[in-house]
């Protein structure tokens, strides 16, 4: 995206060309460019035209009835928050006193249009000056007069003027994701050190990141959504509350020191299979105390009980049969079972679930869970049904 497709798409003969794209996405590609071509849109019309009608459906999921208005890039989509998770995470800002946001790498606007509609005034920064100029294009789509939006390196943005600031360093490089913090932009030194300049801080990050580097003192939260791990988020200065926060998106949070160890014991009749951003918080320990479970091995995040009970933090399975792996009597159990339809589940197992489901070579009405495991260390399936 550059500023003069840009501007050509916010002309009446852009608007136009995107609507017709608009009913034409997700069908043949070539068909619909030979479509807006013949219907008189020029070729470079056409195809940044149809490049947005595609995001912009591909958009949805995350910004709902907003993305039929908005612009994006492919990168800045890929790396922009939810609507959702942002609004939450600006509800949150607000609630603690923020007034003035700085946002250092704002990309295509998602947390910038949250925190406005939150009622605070943003200073976006981002280094891209293509996604910059559709970062501002959204705000003026959304009616959001209360962002500012400037194209500039994040390291040298003034943060006198504002009283709290988010940073999502960009995490991709030549559509490669990044997962050095040393490689991050802006880098992690400068990140790290932003809660020193203004305490009130919230780095958006990777779920993957390590627990070491979490500033001190810092609230470390796990987000998913639809039990999808989508990011982690650093609260810094007075925005921490507690350690470690698990938050499953509209349904429930949990929370707890990120350093408790659940007990360990035999496996028991039931299995908890826990939300990934319980297992990535490291509250997988206050999870099972919720349950009266414990762990059947210390390094593997499966929760046993003897009894189920309802909880939003994890699916949970009867277990049927237990026994040592061995590809043989694994064939024969499900085969006296009858099962043909099998879902596999693994922590813990180097085997590939997709090979291992033809080695199992399954026939039969019936269906059943499969978890591969550690048990004490020991390499162990367990046949299940869900509860």
């Amino acid at each position: 995206m550059n500023s003069e497709q840009l501007a050509a798409l916010r002309t009446p003969e852009g608007v136009k060309a995107l609507a017709t794209a608009a009913e034409l996405a997700g069908g043949d590609p070539l068909a619909a460019a030979a479509a807006l071509r013949g219907s008189g849109v020029p070729a470079d019309l056409a195809a940044a035209a149809l490049t947005q009608a595609e995001l912009r459906r591909r958009a949805v999921g995350k910004f709902g009835a907003d993305a039929d208005r908005m612009f994006f890039t492919r990168a800045g989509l890929e790396q922009a928050t939810r609507s959702a998770v942002a609004s939450r995470r600006a509800a949150r800002l607000r609630a603690a006193g923020a007034r003035t946001l700085a946002d250092l790498g704002c990309g295509i606007g998602a947390d910038a249009i949250a925190a406005a509609r939150a009622g605070i005034e943003v200073y976006a920064v981002e280094a891209d000056p293509g996604t910059a100029m559709v970062a501002a294009a959204n705000a003026e789509v959304l009616g959001l007069a209360g962002i500012t939006v400037v194209t500039g390196d994040a390291t040298a943005a003034d943060l006198s003027g504002v009283d709290a600031v988010f940073c999502d360093p960009a995490r991709r490089r030549e559509g490669r994701r990044v997962f050095d913090p040393a490689a991050y932009s802006p880098p992690w030194d400068f990140v790290a050190a932003l809660p020193e300049r203004v305490p009130r801080t919230v780095l958006k990050l990777a779920p993957g990141i390590d627990h070491g580097l979490v500033p001190p003192g810092a609230e470390a939260e796990w987000v998913s959504v639809r039990g999808e791990v989508v990011e982690a988020a650093f609260w810094c200065g007075p925005l921490a509350e507690v350690p470690r926060r698990s938050t499953l998106l509209g349904v429930a949070e949990l929370t707890g020191s990120g350093e408790a160890k659940a007990p360990v014991g035999a496996v028991g009749p039931y299995l908890y299979d826990p939300d990934g951003a319980v297992v990535r918080a490291h509250l997988v320990a206050e999870f099972a105390a919720a349950v009266g479970g414990h762990l059947a091995d210390p390094e593997i995040a499966y929760v046993y009980a003897d009894t189920p009970a309802p909880t939003p933090y994890a699916r949970c399975l009867k277990i049927e049969e237990v026994l040592p792996f061995s590809l043989k009597r694994l064939r024969a159990l499900l085969r006296a079972r009858g099962v043909g339809r099998l879902e596999i589940l693994k922590r813990g197992s180097a085997l590939e679930p997709e090979r291992l489901r033809r080695d199992l070579r399954l026939a039969g009405p019936a269906a059943a869970s499969l978890v591969l495991t550690r048990v004490a260390g020991a390499p162990t399936a367990l046949v299940c049904e869900p509860v």
